[in-house]
């Protein structure tokens, strides 16, 4: 249970992280995403090594291996590709661009479609008995955390936002942002 507890601290300095880019407090915003990025990571690699495990068929670490490739690709891409890198998580303040295209105009928050089925992938790969507690709980939170941002901080860090959270979907695609979403693909090919 103390892994659990080191991962959800890390959920909570990751969003702290937020509030560290708003005041514009110089240099602290990269130390404290690699704190919570850490604490988070630690745990999860801790959960996944403890000892008690779940009996699962053997297709099923397979299985496990194939969700986590696209899950854990998809979920980087989200986080670190699609945003501005340097201006997301380096500078000093928030970024100057509010990303509304590629996976961001499928929904708002598209780390969310990814993390819950990075989590589960987990479950059989490592057969962790603590995984069955720890992925609802981290799932539950990152939700909580992302509504959070969404509510009561993005308008604050991005000009526009308010249009886009009208615009776009905050966790399920419609059949609207799936359009958006194909437009943005076919506009980066043409490039």
């Amino acid at each position: 249970m103390l892994y659990i507890i080191i991962g959800a601290v890390g959920f909570i300095v990751v969003h702290v992280f937020d509030l560290v880019a708003l005041k514009r407090i110089p240099k602290l915003k990269p130390v404290v995403w690699c704190i919570g990025s850490g604490l988070l990571i630690y745990s999860l690699v801790m959960i996944c090594r403890y000892p008690v495990k779940i009996e699962l068929p053997a297709w099923s670490v397979w299985l496990g291996w194939g969700v986590l490739a696209v899950s854990a690709s998809l979920l980087i891409h989200s986080l670190f590709v699609s945003l501005p890198f340097r201006k997301t998580y380096v500078d000093t303040g928030v970024g100057d661009k509010l990303v509304k295209n590629g996976l961001y105009a499928l929904v708002r928050h598209p780390g969310i479609l990814w993390f819950p089925l990075f989590m589960l992938s987990l479950i059989p790969i490592s057969r962790s008995s603590l995984l069955l507690i720890a992925a609802p709980t981290f799932i539950a939170l990152d939700i909580v955390l992302v509504f959070i941002q969404d509510r009561f901080i993005f308008g604050r860090m991005f000009h526009g936002y308010e249009r886009y959270r009208r615009e776009t979907p905050m966790l399920l695609p419609n059949r609207k942002s799936v359009g958006a979403f194909l437009r943005s693909l076919r506009q980066v090919k043409s490039q």
